[in-house]
C-alpha cells in the first residue's frame, strides 16, 4: 500500500530506508532470465508477468515443467528472490494458479483441466471481483468458481448484470488473449548485445555502450519523451550478470548528460576479472517531453538543434549517416 497510507494505518511503522532504483533493477534481470528461454515475454508490472512457451519447441507438460522449474531456480541462485509460477493453456488460469502457493509456488493445470482446477476455489480468486463484490456475491449463494457454471443465465443476470458472459467464460478457465511483449506506451528503452567470442576489452565494451545511447536516445526523441534513468547491465559467460543505474536530476532527451555516468557504471557492474558475454543499456523513467526548467531549457537548446538535424541525416540511410567521434576504433583514429 501507499507509505501515507500504511502510516496512518499504523503510526509507529518503523520505516527502513530503500535504495534507490533497485526494484527496477532486479525486476529487469529477472525478466532478462525469463527471455533467455522465450522470446515471448509480457511484463505486466514490475514483478508480475506471463511467458508464451509454445515457440520453445517442447514436447509434452513434463517437458515445460523441468524447463520452469530450472527457470525458477535460476531466478533464486542469481538473485536472491522467490518467484511462484502458474503454468496453464491461458493467461487467466496461469494468473491464478500462480498466486495459490505462495511464496515458491509451482503450480501445474493440465490442458483440458480448467473447469475442473478452478471450480473449488473461491470466486474473489477471478481477477476483478473484490471482497466487496464477492460479500455481495455471497448473498446469491455464489461463493465458489464452480457455483457460476451451475447456474442460470437468469440468476446469473441477476448477480453479474451485463457482464455475466465474461465471468461464466472465466469461471469455465477459457481465455484467448495472447501474450503480448510490447505495450502501446513505452516505459522504457533498451537495447543489448551480445558478442561472438567473450570480451574483456573496457573500451571496446564502453564504446558498443555508448553507441546504445547513439541509437537509443533518437527514438526517444521521435516519440516526444524524455529519459531520467539509464541503467547498464552485464553478462559473463556463464549466464551470471549485474547492473548498476543511476537517474540525472532532469529528464533529458539528449545523449550528453548520459555519457559522463556510463564508465562509472559499467565498472560497477564489471565487477569480476573475467571478460563479457554481453552489456547492455536501457533508459527509464519516461516522461513527457514537456517544458523544461528555464536554466536547463537554454543550456540544451543547442544540443537539441543539432540533435534534431543529425537525426534527420541519419533517417536517410546509412551513406548519409554521421556517427560521433567516441565510434570509431582506435585503428581509424590513428
Amino acid at each position: 500500500m501507499p507509505t501515507s497510507q500504511a502510516m496512518r494505518v499504523c503510526p509507529d511503522l518503523i520505516m527502513i530506508p530503500h535504495t534507490s532504483g533497485l526494484y527496477g533493477q532486479v525486476s529487469e534481470a529477472m525478466f532478462d532470465l525469463c527471455e533467455s528461454i522465450t522470446p515471448w515475454v509480457q511484463r505486466n508490472s514490475i514483478d508480475e508477468g506471463y511467458l508464451d512457451l509454445a515457440v520453445c519447441g517442447l514436447k509434452n507438460t513434463a517437458e515445460v515443467e523441468v524447463l520452469v522449474r530450472k527457470l525458477q531456480q535460476r531466478i533464486w541462485d542469481q538473485l536472491r528472490i522467490t518467484v511462484s509460477m502458474g503454468i496453464a493453456a491461458n493467461k487467466l488460469v496461469a494468473q491464478i494458479a500462480s498466486k495459490l502457493k505462495k511464496p515458491q509456488g509451482f503450480v501445474v493445470v493440465p490442458v483440458g483441466s480448467e473447469r475442473e482446477f478452478l471450480a473449488p476455489l473461491s470466486i474473489g480468486k477471478l481477477p476483478g471481483i473484490g471482497a466487496k463484490t464477492e460479500a455481495t456475491l455471497a448473498e446469491f449463494g455464489i461463493k465458489l468458481i464452480g457455483d457460476v457454471c451451475v447456474r442460470s443465465e437468469r440468476e446469473l443476470k441477476q448477480a453479474f448484470g451485463s457482464d455475466w458472459a465474461a465471468v461464466i467464460a472465466m469461471a469455465r478457465g477459457e481465455d484467448d488473449r495472447p501474450v503480448e511483449t510490447t505495450t502501446p506506451d513505452a516505459k522504457s528503452y533498451s537495447q543489448q548485445e551480445t558478442f561472438a567470442e567473450d570480451v574483456g576489452d573496457f573500451s571496446v565494451i564502453e564504446r558498443v555502450a555508448k553507441r546504445m545511447i547513439d541509437e537509443l536516445l533518437p527514438k526517444v526523441r521521435a516519440d516526444r519523451k524524455r529519459v531520467k534513468t539509464i541503467t547498464v547491465r552485464v553478462r559473463y559467460g556463464d549466464f551470471t550478470q549485474t547492473s548498476q543505474g543511476k537517474s540525472l536530476a532532469e529528464a533529458s532527451d539528449l545523449e550528453a548528460p548520459f555519457y559522463p555516468l556510463l564508465g562509472s557504471l559499467l565498472r560497477e557492474s564489471w565487477n569480476q576479472c573475467r571478460k563479457l558475454r554481453l552489456v547492455s543499456v536501457r533508459f527509464s523513467g519516461v516522461e513527457e517531453n514537456g517544458a523544461q526548467l528555464e536554466m536547463f531549457a537554454q543550456a540544451d537548446e543547442k544540443r537539441r538543434k543539432l540533435a534534431a538535424v543529425l537525426d534527420r541525416l541519419n533517417s536517410v540511410g546509412t551513406s548519409a549517416g554521421v556517427s560521433r567521434g567516441h565510434q570509431l576504433s582506435r585503428a581509424k583514429r590513428d
